[in-house]
């Protein structure tokens, strides 16, 4: 399917900004940021989980720990094609242990929730955590589970027939967040 690019809704500057306002509600929510760890979801999910380090420890000076999460073998969307759950965890680094701790999850855009589902399985297959919160760069709406997240770049509502699009330097060269359109 192609699609055609309908409005871009975030650049470089608001992402930075999204991402800055996003730190300091996550360190106020925790009072403070020496017992968090983040983990990002495999991919653009890392990318922003270590921006938010960043952003946390230019604001408190103190460097939080941030994880790698492959949710591949977990999604429910993927059948037998999916890779099992024990060859995801390759791709999985987490340099912290789960049990007890206090971990905020990383993702790009939250739509049916089923993304966030399969995070919580793979973590929980890790260990129990303290408690999961989630941060989400765009939050488009049209749930199909009841997930909601703690912290949000954008609320954008969208047609459930768009996509949105959240690139990244780091992966794809720029900054930018968009929603397309079929032709």
């Amino acid at each position: 399917m192609e699609l055609r690019e309908k409005a871009k809704v975030m650049d470089r500057e608001t992402i930075r900004r999204a991402v800055t306002r996003m730190a300091h509600e996550i360190v106020e929510r925790n009072k403070g940021a020496s017992a968090l760890c983040l983990v990002g979801i495999r991919r653009r999910g890392v990318y922003l989980a270590e921006r938010l380090a960043e952003a946390i420890a230019s604001a408190e000076g103190v460097r939080i720990p941030v994880g790698t999460l492959d949710i591949t073998g977990y999604r429910d969307d993927r059948g037998t094609r999916g890779r099992p759950p024990s060859e995801a965890a390759a791709e999985t680094h987490l340099p912290f242990p789960v049990a007890g701790r206090q971990i905020v999850l990383v993702d790009d855009v939250l739509y049916t929730g089923r993304t966030v589902r399969a995070a919580l399985d793979a973590l929980i297959d890790r260990g129990r955590p303290a408690g999961i919160q989630l941060a989400v760069l765009v939050d488009r709406g049209h749930r199909e589970l009841p997930i909601r997240p703690d912290y949000v770049g954008k609320n954008l509502p969208t047609s459930s027939r768009e996509t949105v699009t959240v690139r990244l330097v780091e992966a794809d060269g720029r900054d930018e967040v968009v929603i397309e359109e079929p032709i």
